[in-house]
C-alpha cells in the first residue's frame, strides 16, 4: 500500500450497530394529524375503454381460460427479467411475460443490437409455444423501458427526455415520437414498452423528475392520449395494435411525483382531491386512448403502499375508470407491501394487480402464489380476472397469429428502420422545439456561423451526457460516443453547420484557446442518473464544485461573449451561472440528435434566422436552492422564471443581475454522504487497490483489480443495483476506498459524537480479519482492526455499522484533511456488500471496538 499505517495497541473505541429495521428520527417540523386514506371512487373521473365489446374475442379468451391449469394461470401472472430467466424456464413455468430491465441485455450484456434482441425474442417466443400436454400454448409478451425512444438498442433514435418534450408544448409531436419508438421496438423483436410516464412531478429534487412532462397536470393530460396513440395506433383504425405498433404502459399509478421531499418510492402525503386532480390527471385520457397496461407505483399514498391499495387499483382504476387491460406491478414493488416479501405477496394480487414484476424473485413468487391460489388465499375469481385481462391484451395485439418476432415486417428490414433518416428528423425537430431561452442579453443569439466559435464544456462532445439516464444502461453511465452509432453530439452539430457556412468552430473542453474566439458556447450540466440515484437534498447545482462556473466566468472575463447551454433533467438553482453568461439556454436532455441545438443557436449562411426558440418552461425555475416544492398556482408563488417562461428572438429584453444567495451553504453540501445507493456521491470516487499495490478508480460494476485480488459486482438491496458487493479472492491484502476530489475537514464532526456509518451486509469474513480506515495524505491515516468484532455479527443481514470518527483521530489521523474518508481492507475469503457510507449519530446497539 502507498500509505503507511500504525495500528494503535490498546485503543478502545466503539463499533455501533443499528438494525435496518430500526427507525432513524430526524428533528424537524411537527407533522399534522395523519391524513385520510379513505377513497371515494364516485368522486373520481369516470372513463371506459374505447374499444367496443368484442364477443368473439371474449369467447376465445374464455375458451382458453377453461383449458388452462392453475399452474398455467399463475405463470401468466408473473413477469421475470431476462437476466434471471431462460427460455426453458418460460417453457416449464408457462410464464406470461418477460422484461429487460435497465441493465439487462441479450447475451449477458447491458444493451444490444437489433440482431441480438431479435434472436433473444425468438428464443423466448418459441419456448412459450412449446407444449405437448394438450393444454393451450400462450405466446409470451416481451416488455422493455423504451422511455425516450428504444433506449436499450444500439443505433436507435433517441428523443429528448420527457422534461424536454414538456417544453415543446406540441402534443402532435408526441404522437410522432410514439410512432417512431414503436417501429424501432418492432424492428428489434419487442412488442411492449413501459411508457409513457404520466407522473406529475411536484418537487424537482426527485431523481425521476425528468421522466415527467410537466408540473402542470393539464399538460400531462393533453400529452397522454397522443403518446399512447402513437405507440399503439389509433383506436378504431386498422393500425391499432398492428404489426407496426406496440403495447403502451401508463405509469406509475399513482402519486409517484408527489412524494414528501421528492423522495423516490416515498409517500405522497396529499389529499384525495390532489391525488385525483393532479397526479391522476393523465390516466382517464390514456384509458380513453386505448392504453393496454397500467403500471402501479412503488410509492405510497398517505402511508399505504400503492401495490396493496385495493381501493385505488380495483375500485378506482378498474371499476370507476373502466380500465380493462393489465395492471402491472413495478420492479419487486409488491415486496414493500406490509406482510409481503419479493417472493410472496397475495395482498398485491388481491388488491387488483394482475401481473407482478418479479425480475429476480419470480421462481419463489411462482411457488408461493401457486400455493396461495390452491389454498384459497388468492380467490380463483381474482386469478381468472387477472388471466382474462392478460389474454385479452395478447389477443388484441394479435399475438396468437403473429409468428416469430423476427418475422415482423419491420424486423425483417430492421437496418432500414432503426435510426433511419426519417426517424432522426423527428428527433431533431423535437430537440429544436424543446430548447428554452432564459437570457439573451445584447441579442447575442443567434450566432453568426461565419465567425470563430469556441465550443467548451464537458457536455459539448458527450452523447451520453446529452441523453441522461435510461440510455443503453440503467443509469446512462459508463458509455462513450462510440456506443451511439449514427448519433450526433452537440459539438458535431455546431461544427458541421459552422464549417458549411465558412466559419470556424473549435472544440476545447477546458475553454483554452490560441486565437480569441468571437463567441463561446459552453455546454455543461448534470451527469446521467436514473431514479433514486438522482434524488437531491436541495436544488443547488453541483454544490461544492464550481468548475463549470469558473469556466463561464473565465471566458466572460476575457471579453468573450458567452452562451451557456445547460444540459439538465430539471430546473436547478443556477443564478451564478446565468449571471456569468450573456445568453443562457436550457437544453434539457436532448437525446441523440445534437444538431437540433445548432439549428436554433446559429443563423443560416445568408444571415437569416432558420429556427426560432419554441420551448417554454415545463417546470417553475427556483429563485433559491431551497425554493421547493415550487409549482404554478401555489400560494406565494414567486419563482425566478415562472412556468411557461421562454424567450424568442423577437423578445429584446435584458436580464439584470440575479441574486446569488442560494439560501443554503453550498460548501457544506458535500459533507455527510460519500456513497449512496451503490454509487460514489458527487465529488467522490470508488478506488480499488490490489494486493500488489496498483490502484484503479472504478465507476461501474462488474470490475476487478488487475491481479484479481478484489472483485466488485452490482447487487440489489432495495432497488435494482443499488448496492455493490466486494469479494477478496487472492493472496495478500486489498482495499476498497472512497476518495475525495478535495480534502475533507471533519475536525468539527470528530469533536462530537459523529460516526462513519456503513449500511452493509456481511456474507463471509477473511480469517485474517478486516480493518476500516481513513487517510489524510501520504503516510497520514489510521486503520482500526475490526475483524473479531465483525465475526460476532449476523451473516446475510443488512446492518448499519458505525465507528466513531474519534477512533481515527485517536489513532493518529489528521481529521482536518482527509482525502480518503473510508477504506475497507481485507484478504482472501471476505465477501461484503455496501449500499451507503455516510456520517451519522444514531445507534441502538453498541460493541466495544478495540485495536489489537
Amino acid at each position: 500500500m502507498p500509505q503507511s499505517f500504525r495500528p494503535i495497541r490498546g485503543l478502545s473505541c466503539r463499533l455501533v450497530i443499528v438494525s435496518i429495521a430500526g427507525t432513524l428520527l430526524v428533528a424537524g417540523p411537527a407533522r399534522a394529524a395523519a391524513p385520510s386514506t379513505t377513497v371515494h371512487p364516485q368522486l373520481w373521473p369516470k372513463a371506459s375503454s374505447p374499444l367496443p365489446p368484442d364477443p368473439a374475442l371474449e369467447t376465445r379468451v374464455k375458451a382458453l381460460l377453461d383449458r388452462m391449469s392453475v399452474e398455467d394461470k399463475v405463470g401468466q401472472m408473473i413477469q421475470a427479467d431476462i437476466k434471471y430467466v431462460t427460455p426453458e424456464d418460460v417453457r416449464q413455468y408457462r410464464l406470461g411475460s418477460i422484461l429487460a430491465g435497465g441493465n439487462s441485455g441479450p447475451d449477458g450484456g447491458e444493451y444490444g443490437t437489433a440482431a441480438q434482441w431479435k434472436k433473444l425474442a425468438d428464443a423466448f417466443y418459441r419456448a412459450s409455444l412449446e407444449r405437448s400436454d394438450g393444454r393451450p400454448a400462450i405466446p409470451v409478451m416481451f416488455g422493455i423501458d423504451a422511455v425516450h425512444g428504444h433506449n436499450n438498442l444500439v443505433g436507435s433514435t433517441l428523443f429528448p427526455q420527457n422534461v424536454g418534450l414538456g417544453a415543446t408544448r406540441d402534443p402532435e409531436l408526441l404522437r410522432e415520437i410514439g410512432k417512431v419508438t414503436a417501429r424501432e421496438l418492432r424492428a428489434s423483436g419487442i412488442n411492449w414498452t413501459f411508457a409513457p410516464t404520466l407522473t406529475v412531478p411536484r418537487d424537482s429534487r426527485w431523481g425521476r423528475a425528468y421522466e415527467g412532462y410537466s408540473e402542470n397536470p393539464k399538460l400531462v393530460a393533453e400529452y397522454a392520449p397522443q403518446i399512447v396513440t402513437g405507440l399503439e395506433g389509433a383506436v378504431g383504425t386498422p393500425q391499432f395494435l398492428d404489426a407496426d405498433h406496440v403495447i403502451a404502459t401508463a405509469k406509475h399509478f399513482l402519486g409517484d411525483g408527489g412524494t414528501r421531499d421528492g423522495k423516490d418510492q416515498g409517500d405522497a402525503e396529499v389529499s384525495e382531491a390532489v391525488l385525483r386532480d393532479v397526479h391522476g390527471a393523465g390516466y382517464p385520457p390514456a384509458i380513453r386512448a386505448g392504453v393496454q397496461v397500467v403500471m402501479v407505483s412503488f410509492s405510497s399514498w398517505n402511508g399505504v403502499k400503492m401495490a396493496g391499495n385495493k381501493a385505488l387499483i380495483t375500485d378506482v382504476l378498474k371499476k370507476r375508470m373502466g380500465f380493462d387491460g393489465i395492471v402491472l406491478g413495478d420492479w419487486n414493488a409488491h415486496g414493500q407491501v406490509p406482510g409481503c416479501t419479493n417472493e410472496d405477496c397475495a395482498a398485491a394480487y388481491n388488491a387488483g394487480l394482475d401481473m407482478l414484476e418479479a425480475p429476480d424473485s419470480w421462481k419463489g413468487l411462482y411457488r408461493n402464489t401457486l400455493a396461495e391460489v390452491k389454498s384459497g388465499a388468492i380467490p380463483m375469481s381474482r386469478v381468472d380476472d387477472a388471466v382474462t385481462r392478460i389474454l385479452r391484451v395478447k389477443m388484441r395485439l394479435g399475438m396468437f397469429n403473429a409468428g416469430l418476432p423476427s418475422q415482423n415486417p419491420l424486423a425483417r428490414s430492421s437496418a432500414q428502420v432503426i435510426g433511419s433518416a426519417a426517424h432522426r428528423a423527428v428527433a431533431r425537430r423535437a430537440v429544436r422545439e424543446s430548447l428554452v431561452l432564459l437570457k439573451n442579453n445584447h441579442g447575442l443569439l443567434p450566432l453568426d456561423p461565419h465567425k470563430r466559435i469556441l465550443v467548451a464544456g464537458d457536455g459539448a462532445d458527450n452523447i451520453s451526457k446529452q441523453n441522461g439516464g435510461w440510455t443503453l444502461t440503467w443509469q446512462g453511465t459508463g458509455l462513450t460516443n462510440a456506443n451511439f452509432p449514427g448519433a450526433t453530439s452537440i459539438w458535431a452539430g455546431i461544427d458541421a453547420q459552422v464549417r458549411a457556412a465558412g466559419g470556424t468552430a473549435v472544440l476545447s473542453v477546458d475553454g483554452s484557446y490560441q486565437q480569441k474566439p468571437d463567441a463561446a458556447i459552453v455546454v455543461f450540466g448534470e451527469d446521467p442518473y436514473a431514479e433514486f440515484q438522482g434524488d437531491l437534498p436541495n436544488l443547488a447545482y453541483k454544490p461544492g464544485n464550481d468548475h463549470d462556473l469558473d469556466l463561464l466566468r473565465r471566458l466572460h472575463g476575457q471579453g468573450v461573449p458567452v452562451v451557456a447551454l445547460f444540459i439538465t433533467g430539471r430546473p436547478l438553482w443556477m443564478n451564478r451561472e446565468i449571471n456569468a453568461a450573456d445568453a443562457f439556454v436550457v437544453a434539457w436532455l436532448p437525446g441523440s440528435e445534437g444538431e437540433g441545438v445548432a439549428d436554433v443557436l446559429l443563423r443560416k449562411r445568408d444571415g437569416s434566422i432558420d429556427y426560432d426558440f419554441h420551448g417554454k418552461l415545463p417546470y417553475s425555475w427556483p429563485r433559491t436552492a431551497i425554493q421547493t416544492p415550487l409549482n404554478v398556482g401555489q400560494p406565494g408563488y414567486d419563482p425566478q422564471f415562472p412556468y411557461g417562461y421562454g424567450l424568442s428572438y423577437a423578445d429584446h429584453r435584458e436580464l439584470g443581475t440575479l441574486p446569488e444567495q442560494a439560501g443554503v451553504a453550498l460548501d457544506d453540501e458535500r459533507a455527510g454522504v460519500y456513497f449512496a445507493r451503490g454509487q460514489a456521491a458527487h465529488g467522490f470516487a470508488l478506488q480499488l487497490t490490489a494486493a500488489n499495490g496498483e490502484s484503479d478508480t472504478v465507476s461501474s460494476a462488474p470490475s476487478a483489480t488487475g491481479d484479481g485480488s478484489l472483485h466488485l459486482a452490482a447487487l440489489d438491496y432495495k432497488a435494482q443495483e443499488d448496492a455493490r458487493r466486494l469479494s477478496w479472492s487472492a493472496g495478500g491484502t486489498a482495499t476498497a476506498a472512497l476518495t475525495s476530489s478535495s480534502p475533507l475537514d471533519l475536525d468539527r464532526q470528530t469533536n462530537g459524537d459523529v460516526m462513519l456509518v456503513a449500511t452493509m451486509r456481511i456474507d463471509a469474513l477473511s480469517p485474517q480479519g478486516a480493518t476500516i480506515g481513513v487517510t489524510c495524505g501520504k503516510s497520514c491515516g489510521a486503520r482500526i482492526p475490526i475483524g473479531s468484532q465483525l465475526a460476532a455479527l449476523p451473516r446475510g443481514q443488512w446492518l448499519r455499522v458505525g465507528i466513531p470518527l474519534k477512533c481515527f483521530r485517536d489513532a493518529g489521523a489528521d481529521m482536518s484533511r482527509l482525502d480518503r474518508p473510508f477504506e475497507w481492507t481485507s484478504s482472501r475469503g471476505e465477501r461484503i456488500a455496501f449500499t451507503e457510507v455516510a456520517l451519522g449519530t444514531v445507534a441502538d446497539k453498541t460493541l466495544t471496538c478495540k485495536a489489537h
